[in-house]
């Protein structure tokens, strides 16, 4: 068995390289990816051994990237292209749902669109607008199109190798304000399946949902709960496209109480298909609504303001207290 203390970048980094240890035909694309290393270091290193031809720094040309992606995956390579922030998605997005996401339906299951899309996502880190956005609902939306987010070391290191190995498209979002934070990553261990929810914390009162930076905050509310005397059960989604409610609907037929938290905002989010979904298939189970955490319905604010927008663990816990309530 061989550990290591990872930062999510860091597993990031390592999980890359793998891949592109393993299969010749991956390769990266990206503004900066190169020799900066991204803005935020995840391709560190990673030109320098594995040359400029699999390490592209591309213009500043969102949608470029993605066309080029499309063409490359047509003749067999596995593009992994990295958007710098969240926010510099949408002149990509034209190539994304149009053509990326409908190549394998179109060609009649002829030709496969093996594209890994790297979002980092979400507010935190100060940053000024177009930096923060949460836009996975607009991308698990799409049919053809598959969304993972990541919350910790072990999946950002396991989950991109997974990805890459797809033979679909994958939008995979990165917690950019978690980039840093470490955990044990056992680097010969048998990875869970890339599209499965996991229980993380046991509980027998609510069932919290959380995916990407969310997960964190969830576990948070669930410690600070427990010292009210309430038991909290945190289930991290870790894909949003396709949904893995198995674990949700059996946690929540025993708990009887679930509220759903994700940056976004709050109105059409992926917590409104979630809780609609339980609503259907545990109705007579369920002792009060499922409840919603998220974003408000405004643009993201400047940085000084981010902090009162984001969801914090006080109100996962006022939705909790309300849930309980009931």
């Amino acid at each position: 068995m061989t550990t290591e203390t990872l930062t999510i970048g860091k597993a990031l980094n390592l999980g890359l390289r793998k891949a592109m240890e393993d299969d010749a035909k991956v390769v990266l694309m990206g503004e900066d990816i190169g020799k900066l290393g991204g803005v935020f270091r995840i391709t560190d290193g990673l030109q320098k051994d594995f040359g400029e031809a699999r390490v592209v720094d591309t213009p500043l040309a969102e949608a470029g990237i993605l066309g080029t992606a499309a063409g490359l995956a047509m003749r067999g390579y596995r593009p992994v292209c990295e958007i710098q922030f969240d926010g510099f998605v949408f002149p990509a997005y034209n190539q994304i749902v149009t053509q990326v996401a409908k190549i394998h339906a179109r060609s009649q299951g002829t030709m496969p669109m093996p594209i890994v899309i790297r979002i980092p996502m979400g507010g935190g880190i100060g940053a000024v607008e177009h930096h923060s956005e949460s836009p996975e609902a607009y991308f698990a939306h799409t049919a053809g199109l598959k969304v993972v987010a990541v919350s910790n070391p072990v999946d950002a290191y396991w989950g991109i190798q997974q990805a890459i190995a797809s033979p679909d498209p994958i939008v995979f979002l990165e917690p950019k304000r978690r980039y840093w934070e470490k955990a044990e990553v056992d680097l010969d261990a048998t990875p869970d399946p890339l599209f499965a929810s996991r229980v993380v914390r046991g509980g027998d009162d609510v069932t919290v949902l959380a995916y990407g930076p969310m997960v964190k905050t969830a576990l948070q509310a669930a410690a600070a709960a427990a010292e009210e005397g309430r038991s909290l059960e945190v289930i991290d989604l870790r894909t949003v496209s396709p949904l893995d409610l198995d674990p949700v609907v059996e946690s929540v037929r025993r708990t009887g109480r679930c509220v759903v938290v994700h940056e976004a905002p709050t109105s059409l989010g992926l917590g409104a298909e979630i809780a609609a979904r339980i609503t259907e298939t545990c109705f007579h189970s369920l002792e009060s609504p499922v409840l919603r955490v998220g974003g408000y319905d405004t643009p993201y604010p400047p940085s000084k303001l981010e902090e009162e927008y984001l969801p914090d663990l006080d109100r996962v816990l006022d939705a909790v207290d309300r849930s309980m309530g009931f």
